[in-house]
């Protein structure tokens, strides 16, 4: 089984903004693999479980095969995502190599995307509760880049404002590539993901 976590805000005011990224990435795979038919569904039919919301189900592989999935957008709030993803990841036994997790990224220009197999929190909320709650930065990370705030402009209240037209328009290829760069993890592992998605957004 594979996890898949956009991290997020819950509420109407946190809808599209920045911050959330995360979950919009994760309503755009759902899509993508068919399981709704329109990204505002995940909150409508995703079940409550995990202190999140979830969808699951089966993605064909090449070989033949296929792989379990679990979409999860953690309800908690940012600061808390560690607890949902530790509830899931404890209930199913998986390893944190198992997981990615798709976050928003001031230190990348808006659109562009970048996959490792660990490191640090970087700054961020998320990320940092999750190494807190599981007890290890050892597990895959999809970055979405948002822009550097401008100048004088506080990085909580630019993170948590919605994007521009213009940056919009570079914020929708990157979910679709983002999907596909998760279907390329699920498929072949983080390497070829790397080697693929992180070099098509040079």
């Amino acid at each position: 089984m594979r996890l898949v976590v956009g991290l997020g805000n819950p509420g109407n005011e946190f809808v599209a903004t920045r911050h959330n990224i995360g979950w919009e990435a994760v309503d755009e795979l759902a899509v993508r693999l068919g399981w709704i038919g329109k990204k505002e569904e995940f909150n409508r039919l995703g079940r409550n479980k995990f202190d999140g919301l979830m969808l699951d189900g089966s993605v064909s592989i090449h070989s033949g095969g296929t792989e379990k999935l679990l979409l999860l957008k953690p309800v908690t709030y940012m600061n808390e995502s560690g607890r949902s993803v530790q509830s899931a990841m404890a209930f199913f036994q998986l390893s944190p190599a198992d997981m990615m997790v798709v976050l928003d990224d001031l230190a990348l220009p808006t659109g562009k995307i970048r996959i490792r197999p660990s490191g640090s929190s970087g700054g961020h909320n998320g990320l940092k509760d999750i190494e807190r709650a599981i007890g290890t930065d050892q597990y895959p990370r999809l970055r979405i880049g948002i822009d550097a705030p401008p100048p004088r402009i506080p990085g909580r209240d630019y993170v948590l404002g919605r994007f521009t037209d213009e940056q919009r328009r570079a914020v929708n290829p990157a979910l679709e590539r983002s999907a596909l760069a998760i279907l390329t993890w699920i498929e072949k592992g983080i390497e070829p993901a790397m080697n693929v998605f992180n070099a098509d957004s040079q």
